[in-house]
């Protein structure tokens, strides 16, 4: 081989690598900005004695995107993120409720992630409605 040709063979070479290192997938660092923005997740949620849902307006508006709006906005937030805002499939917590008939709905309406919510579930007491659905009813009434 010819001196001429051993230094095309090394340009040839080293444009190769060049190429090969442009055409890697790039790494993330963890400063990159997502594309679509994760849709805000808000719920409006009312508690009312009885056993219909509360017709007069007001309510509490959680909004978890970050928490805020609700006194346990935090733990309410975890726990809807933990079941995809399907308030029904929170885990029940083992209590002991009062065998206390005082009927309680409550009513979750807004969206989750882009996914409308429309949730309305009446509870023999305030106890059992606690016990099925954590932090995101304690709200301050009733």
């Amino acid at each position: 081989m010819t001196h001429t040709s051993v230094r095309t063979l090394r340009a040839g070479l080293a444009a190769a690598l060049v190429l090969l290192a442009c055409a890697a997938p790039a790494r993330a660092t963890g400063t990159e900005h997502p594309t679509a923005p994760v849709p805000d997740s808000r719920l409006l949620l009312t508690v009312s004695h009885g056993e219909q849902p509360s017709t007069a307006g007001g309510g509490t508006l959680l909004s978890c995107d970050p928490p805020r709006g609700h006194r346990r906005a935090a733990d309410a937030c975890a726990e809807l993120d933990a079941v995809d805002g399907r308030i029904e499939n929170i885990p029940a917590k083992e209590v002991f409720c009062p065998m206390v008939y005082a009927p309680v709905t409550a009513r979750a309406s807004g969206t989750w992630r882009g996914r409308q919510i429309d949730y309305t579930a009446t509870f023999p007491n305030s106890c059992t409605l606690t016990a099925r659905t954590g932090a995101v009813f304690a709200l301050d009434t009733p």
